[in-house]
């Protein structure tokens, strides 16, 4: 009889210690009636999956500037303007990337403004000096164009994009030994200058030109001075499809010295003119 008792004691001692804890952290009991799963890593993957569905998954809300540069790359120019708006009124950068989205829709008077404005807020900010030589140059005032361009390059030097808006103003300008001198300063600042097409950003590169012909056998001269023969092969082969008429030019300038023994350039040279367009149309 003693015996039982002590053993019924024995029972209900360890039943109280098993059921306290449990009763004082209900997460325990769960977790003691879930079954262990087989493998560690299955163990692993429900907890990854537990946490995954507990934390939601956070957003970040874009500002409106940078909601206005998306705009900008679809080249949804008017939401890019509603939207830079909405952005503190205090940033040069903003004010310039209006003037960009009004230029963008040839809105060339009110494009100058924000262009202006965004100096006033930061008189050594370049990029709205370059933009508005671009704005000089799309009214064919090329002399008010390259000193736009000279005082960019004054505020920010080494920049491939001024160089290459000053050397296109140069050949408006018929000025061609400084516009090849400055197509040569933009490569060697960056290679890629003149086959990055895109207007977005804080700084325009102007593309319009009136001579394609006579403009894609400088790009030619300078890619071949810098050693890029791939890409003066490609300017050569374009600027005579447009009609340039000096072939005689490719065989004399001594940029080219290094195309003549390539079997590419001998080909171009026999090649028939085929003018895909005046010079004031071809793109």
């Amino acid at each position: 009889m003693v015996s039982a008792l002590l053993t019924d004691s024995v029972h209900t001692s360890t039943l109280l210690r098993f059921l306290v804890p449990v009763l004082l952290c209900p997460a325990l009991a769960v977790c003691l009636s879930t079954p262990v799963p087989s493998s560690s890593s299955s163990s692993l993957l429900d907890s990854t999956r537990l946490t995954k569905a507990a934390v939601p998954e956070m957003k970040t809300e874009l500002t409106p500037e940078a909601r206005g540069d998306v705009y900008m790359a679809r080249k949804m120019y008017r939401e890019a303007i509603d939207s830079y708006r909405q952005a503190p009124a205090d940033s040069a950068v903003v004010w310039n990337k209006i003037g960009i989205a009004y230029q963008q829709l040839l809105q060339l008077n009110v494009a100058k403004k924000n262009y202006e404005h965004a100096l006033k807020l930061d008189p050594k900010y370049s990029e709205a000096v370059n933009n508005l030589g671009t704005i000089d140059y799309a009214h064919k005032k090329y002399r008010s164009a390259i000193n736009r361009y000279r005082a960019a390059l004054k505020l920010k030097p080494d920049t491939a994009s001024y160089y290459s808006n000053l050397g296109t103003a140069y050949f408006a300008r018929k000025d061609y030994q400084n516009a090849s001198l400055a197509y040569q300063t933009a490569l060697k600042l960056d290679p890629d200058i003149f086959e990055n097409h895109s207007t977005f950003g804080t700084t325009l590169q102007e593309r319009t030109v009136a001579e394609f012909a006579k403009f894609h056998y400088y790009l030619a001269r300078s890619y071949a001075k810098a050693g890029q023969n791939d890409r003066a092969l490609l300017y050569i082969r374009k600027s005579l499809e447009e009609g340039f008429k000096d072939r005689e030019l490719f065989l004399q300038e001594p940029e080219f010295e290094a195309l003549r023994g390539t079997q590419e350039f001998k080909d171009l040279m026999t090649l028939e003119p085929r003018v895909l367009g005046s010079g004031a149309n071809s793109k």
